[in-house]
This record gives C-alpha cells, structure tokens and sequence, in this order.
C-alpha cells in the first residue's frame, strides 16, 4: 500500500535515530494511513488512501467537498 495520502499528500519523513551515545542512524517517520471507503452523496462509493489529519479534514468538511477539491486539483478518483 501507497504511504502517500491522497487528500493531504502527506508522506514519509526521514531523518536521524539518535541513540544514548548519540551515534546516528538513517531513520524514517510513516504518516498514519488508513485505507478507507467513503460513499458519496450520488451514492457512488470511493476508496481513498487517507491520514488521520484528513480523516478530520473529512469530517469537519464533508467527504463530498474533499472530493470536489480534489478533482478540482486534477486528482484522478
């Protein structure tokens, strides 16, 4: 599975483990991404690759106008 949100485009991080003598080893951050259906208000259903800051973004605004911006932005659905 994709570790790219499809709404917030977040994705990995990278960066440093620093251990107690402080030596430093390559490291990478993962966004929480959740697979996820959504049904839309024509009844058509759509599966979407989402964070948990977008499944906020999701319920604070509506899954339709996500999608609208979404396609608005030439996302492919």
């Amino acid at each position: 599975m994709s570790n790219v949100c499809d709404v917030t485009g977040a994705k990995p991080s990278f960066g440093n483990a620093v251990s107690h003598s402080h030596r430093r080893t390559r490291r990478r951050w993962n966004p929480n991404i959740q697979r996820r259906r959504f049904r839309l208000a024509d009844g058509t259903t759509i599966r979407l690759n989402v964070s948990t800051t977008a499944l906020k973004i999701i319920d604070r605004d509506g899954i339709d106008a996500v999608v609208a911006r979404l396609r608005a932005k030439g996302t492919k659905i």
